[in-house]
């Protein structure tokens, strides 16, 4: 006796007609078309066993329906890219969406490398340096007057020498004296703190912080003995080559300031008059 050879689900005999197997069951072609075939996004008709079913993101086409939602040109085996559930080819998409190269003005494809800075973008081979022509890539530049420079080249041409080490001075800096210093360069004669941001005086041309031109060369308090150092409007006395701070300019006896009035010597000391009558 024969052996049945039936479809799986009508049970029809598959004896000299076509069929489908899935999952190790044959299938008669009505069958699995009606069970399994998927609907072409396109067309709206099913994808049968005779046709070839091109899936994207588990949507399916025809292979003669699979085509650009713009141009209705052909996308089988070519890229494309999707955009609102809609598929294009990357001429339409790199029109319609894509950013432009600030260089050459061509869309950037999707998928390809780019640069970009401050919302403008290059393709990578387009991103080069205005003097030298070679690409920047990755490494730092520096952007004049609408163009990008390497750092290198950018130092050739532009960038001010630092008095103190004779090297460029990129970013930031000091000027002093019409001279253009780094700011770590820019320090204390004396004590070679950096003086950027700070207070300081000169002497002889050479930048101190108020603290070593006190030291070095302030006169001093015949009253407290710290130094006078007569920067940012500080008043003093001066009387006889000594010199007193305001505040220390007072009667040795009495502790009244003298600031503005008569006063008497004894010896190094000073006195109100009214302390002074007795000498």
């Amino acid at each position: 006796m024969t052996e049945r050879f039936d479809c799986h689900h009508c049970e029809d005999s598959l004896f000299g007609r076509k069929y489908v197997l899935r999952e190790e069951q044959p299938y008669c072609v009505a069958c699995f078309e009606a069970l399994f075939a998927s609907t072409c996004e396109e067309c709206g008709k099913l994808i049968g066993c005779d046709c070839k079913d091109l899936s994207y993101k588990d949507r399916h086409w025809h292979e003669a329906c699979f085509r650009c939602s713009r141009c209705r040109g052909s996308l089988v085996d070519k890229p494309f890219a999707a955009k609102e559930d809609q598929l294009l080819c990357t001429d339409c998409y790199s029109q319609e969406y894509s950013s432009r190269c600030q260089e050459c003005k061509k869309g950037i494809m999707p998928g390809t490398r780019k640069m970009e800075y401050k919302g403008s973008s290059w393709h990578e081979a387009c991103f080069i340096c205005h003097r030298c022509q070679q690409p920047i890539g990755t490494k730092s530049f520096i952007p004049k007057d609408s163009e990008n420079f390497c750092v290198p080249c950018y130092e050739r041409q532009y960038a001010l020498q630092c008095v103190q080490c004779k090297k460029p001075i990129t970013t930031g800096g000091v000027t002093y004296r019409e001279q253009p210093w780094h700011r770590e360069c820019f320090v204390c004669t004396a004590c070679k703190k950096p003086l950027s941001g700070q207070r300081f005086t000169s002497r002889d041309e050479f930048a101190y912080c108020l603290g070593c031109f006190c030291d070095l060369y302030a006169k001093k308090c015949a009253g407290c003995a710290n130094p006078i150092s007569g920067l940012g409007g500080t008043k003093y006395i001066s009387f006889e080559e000594r010199q007193w701070h305001n505040d220390c300019f007072n009667c040795k006896k009495c502790s009244l300031s003298l600031v503005g009035r008569g006063f008497l010597t004894e010896r190094d000391d000073i006195l109100c008059p009214d302390c002074g009558k007795d000498i």
